[in-house]
């Protein structure tokens, strides 16, 4: 056999299934037979042609699967294991990992566009919504999947998991703190539990679904506000006594919510920004205090590698985080178009589809 299956962008509004040639292997790379991946808020971007990619390029950086085939000179694994691949594929060696920024490997940049760090995946190279998966860099990226896990239990691991909780991560959340996360969408509801994981005494969940602030509170959110009933900084302000939260994590890339973080912030706050941005945003000047607030801003891109998954499965190992709930719908390769659709549209309570190549 020497095609598969894959999910390529066509133009604006269009994701189809195509028949690619299977990548050939080099020798640091790994073939991967996909079992399960699903579809990001980035690639709705991609789909909506909000973030630009190559027409043809196969979409998706969330990859479970097996290994098919190993490079000659990838040690350590071998043909046969569940492994999972991080949506970011830092090679080890760049001056960005040996720098500690594993996710800013830099080759992301594309064509005088942007750099992107290290997110190649349906970004620079053919992804995993696909049969099959070519790995780079492959000893640096793969990780062992345990048996005992499902690779529903696994699937949040390559981005979802590891982004949400680089937002608490990076606002250097601390025991005690009081947190807001704007948008319980996948992201935030894992910035959510990742606050939690990290000590924050106190998580306000901010969204306008209520089934998401359901979940919200299973992830540790122990407030909710639901922008529907009102002004979200108006109530957490009211709820904090005025004082503000120490962190706000925006999970959603709009102005709206990126200035609500900002507005909600005490002195010396920090926010933590996750979303990802189709257009310019401004700060305000009240709500960034003229420059007087001593406020921090910090960005965060998905951190991959292998460590990085290992630590995340033992999170779910460990049992201090159930993440089964945020799998709402199952779909097989053949119906991509479909689950585009569907979870573009945010209909029938989707948070993450299951897609399944085989």
């Amino acid at each position: 056999m020497s095609m598969m299956k894959a999910a390529v962008f066509v133009e604006k509004n269009r994701i189809e299934l195509a028949d690619k040639k299977i990548p050939d292997v080099g020798p640091k790379d790994a073939l991967i037979r996909v079992t399960t991946t699903t579809i990001c808020g980035t690639d709705v971007h991609i789909l909506k042609a909000e973030y630009p990619v190559e027409k043809g390029l196969t979409i998706g950086h969330e990859p479970v699967g097996v290994i098919e085939k190993l490079g000659s000179a990838v040690e350590g694994f071998a043909e046969g294991q569940r492994v999972i691949a991080g949506a970011i594929t830092p090679s080890g060696v760049s001056n960005a990992c040996l720098c500690g920024q594993c996710s800013q490997d830099g080759r992301g940049t594309r064509h005088g566009f942007k750099p992107m760090g290290g997110w190649r995946f349906g970004n620079t190279i053919d992804g995993c919504q696909a049969e099959y998966l070519l790995v780079p860099d492959a000893e640096a990226n793969l990780a062992l999947v345990p048996d005992h896990l499902t690779d529903e239990q696994v699937l949040m691991c390559p981005d979802i998991m590891s982004t949400g909780f680089a937002g608490a991560e990076a606002g250097k959340v601390r025991i005690g703190d009081t947190v807001a996360v704007f948008a319980q969408g996948p992201i935030g509801l894992c910035a959510t539990a990742g606050a939690k994981l990290m000590g924050a005494t106190r998580i306000i969940a901010v969204d306008g679904n209520p089934k998401r602030l359901e979940i919200a509170r299973k992830m540790g959110a122990d407030e909710v506000v639901d922008i529907s009933a009102g002004n979200p900084v108006d109530k957490i302000l009211e709820m904090t006594d005025g004082r503000g939260v120490d962190v706000a994590i925006e999970a959603l890339g709009l102005q709206t919510t990126f200035q609500n973080c900002l507005e909600v912030l005490r002195p010396g706050g920090t926010l933590s920004s996750l979303g990802v941005y189709s257009g310019d945003i401004t700060i305000p000047l009240s709500g960034f205090h003229a420059g007087l607030g001593d406020h921090t801003i910090v960005t965060s891109l998905c951190p991959g590698g292998k460590e990085r998954m290992r630590r995340l499965m033992d999170v779910i190992s460990s049992g201090r985080l159930d993440l089964n709930a945020m799998v709402t719908h199952e779909r097989k390769l053949d119906d991509i178009v479909e689950a585009y659709d569907l979870f573009s549209h945010q209909r029938d309570g989707v948070l993450k589809v299951a897609i399944k190549p085989f």
